[in-house]
């Protein structure tokens, strides 16, 4: 009996995902929970078990199209099957069935003469990342697949002399940039924006820092300037809960969260992502900074999972890692605020009555108008900086 098998809702109410790869084709025979495909949606890319055991006899998507959920993308011959089986969500075998997501993988076959080359979904993730198309690079393993090893000695191959670039480039908008670009279309035009800016003396934040990082509580942790930020934030918000607010247009409701999932605005190989940390309110210093430094690490490796990118209440982005000085961010939609956090300079400041030479950053804060009064958040803004311009306000209270 032919069955088909549906892209699965992959999670967060995503509608669609991009087909990146697939690990089988017609001919194949493939078992229960063997990976299929990898495909990338909005905020992750995933692996796809195979719900049935049998012959693949057709694969109704091609690589780098975007299937919409519910969508048939593969059909698969199952001979003598006994009753229906459901199709399982990604990660789940059929009821009853003791077998590990990669148990029941069979030894792929060798790769055949002008086929597609066979490699590990890692090894097809670094070769999209750095553009390389497998066909051009010589197999190594066992059954003809291309290693890592084998990707590794091709990246480093002396490079081609460049042709003369076209004088237009089209990309096809998809994956994170298609979902950043709907999300910020969609905050910039529902939540009516006011962005306030302060500039601050930071330097005894500075000095703080520098005295944390050699006291032996800190000797293991990457103490960052965008740590003590964040904690003057979460602190912050406890006189000031209206920033860590949601608007509930469908009851006409403000939701006011008792908790904080801070979310990081972060540059990956993917695009822009917003992973938050969850419960951060209740971390202190040190444990903020761990959460912090694991969380841009994971980032930046593109491992960041759904739900890392699920669920945040207010956001920071840290601008000043470019050597820009300040911003004016759109807000992460659901969110009432954003904190811009520029650039540390040592420049001329007025102090105790003298021109010296200070360590000074401006702070910008963007705000949904509907959730927060202008008072609000000026005050707000206020506290975050005057925490940071005397850091001992900051550790006392946190």
């Amino acid at each position: 009996m032919t069955k088909s098998f549906l892209l699965p809702d992959l999670g967060e109410g995503l509608t669609e995902a991009e087909l990146i790869t697939w690990l089988v084709k017609v001919g194949d025979t493939v078992e229960l929970n063997q990976v299929i495909a990898e495909v990338e949606t909005a905020k992750a890319s995933v692996e796809l078990p195979s719900p049935f055991a049998g012959t693949v006899t057709a694969l109704h998507a091609e690589e780098g199209s975007t299937v919409e959920v519910g969508k048939a993308i593969i059909d698969i011959d199952e001979p003598g099957a006994p009753e229906e089986r459901t199709p399982v969500l990604v990660g789940y075998g059929v009821a009853g069935e003791g077998k590990s997501r990669r148990g029941g993988r069979r030894p792929a076959p060798p790769a055949e003469a002008g086929g597609k080359p066979l490699a590990s979904p890692p090894v097809r993730f670094v070769a999209r990342q750095e553009g390389i198309d497998l066909a051009d690079v010589p197999a190594t393993g066992g059954r003809g697949e291309v290693t890592r090893g084998d990707l590794d000695a091709f990246l480093q191959r002396p490079e081609p002399v460049a042709p003369q670039p076209e004088d237009e480039t089209r990309t096809p908008i998809k994956g994170v940039r298609k979902h950043t670009a709907a999300a910020m279309v969609s905050s910039a035009f529902s939540a009516p924006h006011v962005t306030e800016f302060i500039t601050v003396d930071v330097t005894q934040t500075v000095e703080l820092i520098e005295k944390l990082r050699s006291n032996k509580h800190f000797r293991d942790v990457r103490l960052t300037p965008l740590a003590l930020v964040a904690k003057a934030l979460l602190v912050a918000l406890r006189a000031n809960p209206s920033l860590n607010s949601e608007w509930d247009e469908v009851n006409q409701e403000i939701v006011t969260k008792r908790y904080v999932n801070l979310g990081i605005a972060a540059a990956t190989p993917r695009g822009l992502m917003v992973p938050n940390i969850k419960g951060a309110h209740a971390l202190g210093l040190k444990d903020l900074a761990l959460a912090l430094n694991g969380l841009t690490a994971t980032a930046k490796e593109g491992k960041t999972g759904q739900e890392d990118l699920a669920d945040g209440t207010i956001t920071i982005t840290n601008v000043g890692v470019f050597g820009v000085d300040s911003g004016t961010p759109i807000l992460n939609p659901g969110e009432a605020a954003i904190l811009c956090f520029g650039a540390i300079r040592r420049q001329p400041w007025e102090f105790e009555g003298e021109i010296a030479l200070r360590s000074v950053t401006t702070l910008s804060l963007s705000f949904d108008h509907r959730l927060v009064d202008g008072e609000q958040g000026s005050r707000f803004l206020a506290d975050v900086a005057s925490m940071l311009a005397d850091p001992l306000n900051l550790v006392a209270l946190g």
